[in-house]
């Protein structure tokens, strides 16, 4: 019998395209394999190997079918329960950032499917639409705000008060698009009356490890944190630990790796040479157009070492993050826990009108507010 991980390698067509992409690059680009594990952020993957662990620790716990059965039975309207979940998702990234954001909100939603019959992977498009738009509002929200805010030398209320009108109108936007694409039909329930099971020891014992994660982090010891998070797993329940996506690691080395050597080519290190001289319009659609090929995290740390860390290159790399899939990799988590192929393109059905949109509203509040 084939090992779940080579099913789910085999399966993965979005790291099998990853892979072909770096294969050619390889070819356009000095061939330096050395160079590439420090191209990793590994930062980054150790820490969503820690938050995959936890969320499926408390998955396999049960306690999000406990959770949906409450939330499903609050709610009138498929369109009330619809809202709910995109402001949770907004004001969560405010705050915990928007990956783990979708770690919270997304196992959640995938339990709601089990007592109520709602379209799933529209909610969760919605919620991965709703993460960039309220981490776009503070410093801590996503990674490019954060590297932007310590470039830039500003407080916390000044940072989120330049980004306030941006995030206003993103959030308006997707309140609207909530009421107009999730109806105001009665949820029907899928289940009985039986109330689910849960195992509280588990549910404890995943917040006293994610507690020990958190201190891990604010440390600096993410790997330390993250041992103990897998032993303290396997002890307790091993099954966790397996049943965990860890091809999508796999999936985000690959991207690391194919955004080095994208910005190894002669032809964009020419080009980002003059991004210093361009226009206002220039610099906003750069900005917005390579976030949509590198991801906007990437993008931000490139043109930081050309343009000052402006209002402009700030909304700029944000709304990067909606229209294609690598434009923010909180859409790649999103979709990856969603678990169904399908998704991949419906997503791209919102999510593009939306960085037309944003693009346009962006620029013209700029105008309007003086920031150009």
């Amino acid at each position: 019998m084939t090992p779940p991980f080579i099913r789910s390698l085999a399966r993965d067509r979005f790291l099998h395209l990853l892979l072909l992409i770096g294969v050619i690059l390889t070819f356009l680009v000095p061939f330096a394999p050395a160079r590439w594990p420090a191209a990793i952020d590994w930062h980054t993957i150790i820490t969503l190997s820690g938050l995959m662990l936890l969320t499926k620790g408390v998955e396999q716990s049960g306690y999000f079918d406990v959770l949906g059965r409450k939330m499903a039975r609050r709610f009138v309207t498929e369109r009330q329960l619809a809202i709910f979940m995109v402001l949770a998702a907004a004001l969560l990234s405010t705050f915990l950032t928007n990956d783990v954001a979708l770690f919270i909100i997304v196992p959640l939603t995938l339990t709601l499917k089990k007592w109520c019959a709602i379209p799933v992977n529209r909610l969760i498009i919605f919620e991965a639409l709703a993460v960039n738009a309220g981490s776009l509002l503070t410093p801590i929200g996503n990674p490019q705000n954060i590297l932007l805010w310590g470039r830039s030398g500003l407080s916390f209320p000044a940072f989120t008060l330049q980004m306030l009108p941006l995030a206003l109108a993103m959030m308006a936007t997707l309140l609207v698009l909530c009421w107009c694409c999730f109806p105001a039909k009665k949820l029907q329930f899928q289940s009985s009356d039986a109330t689910p099971s849960w195992r509280p020891k588990l549910v404890w014992c995943c917040l006293a490890f994610y507690l020990v994660f958190l201190a891990a982090l604010e440390m600096k010891l993410e790997l330390w944190g993250l041992v103990c998070v897998a032993v303290g797993f396997l002890l307790l329940e091993r099954r966790v630990v397996y049943s965990v996506d860890w091809t999508l690691l796999l999936v985000f080395m690959a991207m690391f790796i194919d955004v080095h050597l994208l910005t190894q080519l002669p032809a964009l290190q020419h080009s980002l040479h003059g991004v210093g001289q361009l226009s206002d319009g220039s610099l906003w659609l750069t900005a917005i157009g390579l976030s949509q090929v590198i991801s906007n995290v990437p993008s931000t740390i490139l043109l930081l070492n050309y343009v000052p860390p402006s209002v402009l290159l700030a909304w700029a790399v944000n709304v990067g993050g909606f229209g294609l899939l690598p434009g923010s990799l909180a859409n790649l988590i999103a979709l990856r826990m969603a678990n169904d192929r399908r998704i991949w393109w419906r997503f791209h059905l919102y999510s593009l009108p939306m960085l037309l949109w944003a693009a346009l509203t962006g620029y013209g509040l700029l105008h309007l507010l003086g920031h150009l």
